[in-house]
């Protein structure tokens, strides 16, 4: 299993579409995650700074393959057209990120 943490910025005037949308998050997208072997998925929203923190637990073998399933479903996409025009990706992001990927440098179970 893999922790990865990745972090976004969120336009202030969407944080309530935000919240509304994954408050009511669609089961084929979440199915989508699960068959992808992410377990344990979680977003934390920090404000005033604007900034979303994900979290979540990869138990899979190949990430990439896996990423690209999620990336090819219509349903997906479809969710995406909606979450991501309230987000702000970091300028700092690597090449073809959406979202930055974080480095772990501490846990504790």
């Amino acid at each position: 299993m893999q922790r990865m943490g990745m972090v976004i910025g969120i336009k202030p005037e969407q944080i309530v579409e935000y919240k509304r949308l994954h408050a009511a998050a669609w089961s084929e997208v979440l199915a989508k995650i699960s068959e992808a072997n992410i377990k344990n998925y979680s977003i934390f929203l920090r404000e005033p700074e604007n900034l979303l923190f994900g979290y979540w637990e990869y138990h899979g073998t190949d990430f990439k393959a896996d990423m690209a399933k999620i990336s090819a479903d219509f349903k997906t996409q479809a969710w995406w057209k909606l979450t991501d025009p309230c987000q702000t990706p970091l300028m700092s992001r690597a090449e073809g990120e959406h979202w930055s990927m974080m480095e772990e440098v501490f846990h504790h179970d």
